[in-house]
Order: C-alpha cells, then structure tokens, then sequence
C-alpha cells in the first residue's frame, strides 16, 4: 500500500470535514475548501480521522491513493492555518504597490502592471516596496497566483534583475569577457 496514502489525516476539533459521494467539502476557521475526488477512491471520517482508501492495487489506484490523501491533508491544512508564498522583486526602480486589494507592478514595461486578486487570494507589500507576499487557503491557488506573478518578469540570467520566489538563487551568467587577449587578428 502506499506509505502517503495510508496515513490517516488528523482532523483538528474546529475543522468540520463533510463527505458526500465523491465531494468532500472541509470548513475551518479560516474558510471552506470543497473538492470532488475520483470517485474510485473512497473517504471515510472517524472521529479527528479521515482516511482515504482504493478499491485495488491497480497502478491507477496506487497512485490515485497517495494524490487523494495529500489533497485533502492541504485542505485541512489551509483551512486552520492557510498558506503563503513570499516573492521578491530586484532591479532598479522595481517595485510592487497595492492599490486597494490589487498589485500593481513596476518592473522595467513603459505602463504598471495591475493584477487582481482572485477569490480568496490575498497580496501584502512589505515597507520597502520590494517583497510580495501572496496568502489564501488553497495551496494551489496560492501557488499558481505566485508563478503568474513571477512570470511577469522571471529573473535575468544575466543581472538578476526580476520577480523571484524568496530564497531562490539565481545563477549568473558571466556575460561579455571581451577580447581574448592574443588571440585578434594584428594590422
């Protein structure tokens, strides 16, 4: 069996979890997730458990098992604590403002680019204009806002110059060296 899908997910006391065919819908403190699983998989809840298990060990259904079991353990997880995805912004005269709920980005085009948030995604701006911060309970969510964020102007390879996830390293390229020395043709 797989080791993912077999674990049981803890359910804490002020998460309701509410399985109906195959739409489990999970509500929390900070909100309500619903997703609809594939039907083959089937959900139980006992007690602060909730399990997830497959009708055979047909290669579909292994790996439909642990998918199942992980969704749902973010679920739970985004309702009671949420998540986050910080980004950094680099280059001079980059920078990030909020406008009301939107991001406006200032990064290098002749106009700023606005963004608007989705339904349950949340954007902060530290005090020096250069961190974003983008929140909600959907992991994937959050995680897809963050990569159209960072696609609006990835990193340079040259000067490192762009939209990048916290504590990503970029690795430079050296650029131009010149000349190599002897090496030019003499008049």
């Amino acid at each position: 069996m797989s080791r993912i899908g077999r674990a049981p997910i803890e359910v804490p006391p002020q998460v309701i979890v509410n399985v109906k065919d195959s739409e489990v819908a999970v509500k929390g403190p900070k909100g309500m997730l619903i997703r609809r699983v594939n039907p083959d998989m089937s959900v139980s809840v006992e007690g602060n458990k909730l399990t997830v298990s497959r009708p055979s060990d047909a290669k579909a259904h292994r790996a439909l098992h642990g998918l199942t079991r992980s969704l749902l353990a973010n679920m739970v997880e985004g309702v009671t604590k949420g998540y986050e995805r910080n980004l950094e912004v680099s280059g001079v005269g980059y920078r990030a403002e909020k406008d009301g709920t939107s991001l406006v980005l200032r990064v290098g085009f002749t106009h700023p680019v606005v963004i608007k948030p989705k339904p349950g995604i949340n954007f902060d701006i530290d005090a020096k204009n250069v961190g974003i911060k983008v929140s909600g309970i959907d992991k994937e969510l959050v995680g897809q806002t963050a990569a159209e964020i960072r696609h609006i102007r990835p990193p340079d390879a040259y000067k490192g110059k762009g939209i990048r996830y916290a504590g990503e390293k970029i690795k430079l390229k050296p650029g131009k060296a010149g000349k190599a020395v002897g090496g030019g043709k003499t008049k």
